[in-house]
């Protein structure tokens, strides 16, 4: 075949489009997670006096019922590691939306959209949820507010600077 000669091979075209990074989202929500309750684990005594575990009672109520809350100045064991739980896998849902939000558009917009994701979860958690946990109405505060723009911008930097690239081909556009 000569090299002015087109190729008699057909043109193979393929579309890869990017997919979410599941292991990064994981990562961003236990870390985001981690750090929004070690923050709330000092500040809570700091500015109500109060003792660090009555945080966990609040999360662990979700399951518990309010019995949980009922004394809120003893301590738990039990009470503490379900609400850690709860806590950790509220996050890494969350975060996993974020992820799902964000993927290909970069650390800015990681931080900015995780910060403004932050700004809704308040939003659901503070006047969607007290529906039917009461006890979270307490919360609708500013710091809380600010605990979660932490939570969501931590989340999206941190999803954006783990993230692998992972592509796969569209198939479906195959069948079109």
């Amino acid at each position: 075949m000569k090299e002015d000669e087109p190729s008699r091979e057909p043109e193979r075209t393929e579309r890869l489009h990017q997919v979410m990074d599941w292991q990064a989202a994981i990562w961003a929500g236990l870390v985001a997670g981690a750090a929004m309750l070690l923050i709330l684990l000092i500040a809570y005594p700091v500015a109500t006096g109060g003792k660090p575990w009555t945080v966990f009672r609040f999360i662990a109520a979700i399951l518990l019922g309010r019995s949980a809350l009922i004394p809120p100045s003893a301590f738990n064991l039990l009470v503490m590691i379900l609400g850690l739980t709860i806590h950790l896998v509220l996050s890494v849902f969350y975060a996993t939306i974020l992820a799902l939000i964000i993927h290909r558009w970069g650390i800015i917009v990681g931080f900015l959209g995780g910060a403004l994701f932050g700004a809704a979860l308040f939003l659901i958690n503070s006047f969607g949820f007290t529906t039917f946990f009461d006890w979270f109405y307490l919360l609708r505060t500013w710091p809380i507010l600010l605990l979660h723009l932490f939570f969501g911008a931590a989340a999206g930097s941190i999803y954006e600077m783990l993230e692998r690239d992972y592509y796969v081909e569209d198939v479906a556009a195959e069948w079109t």
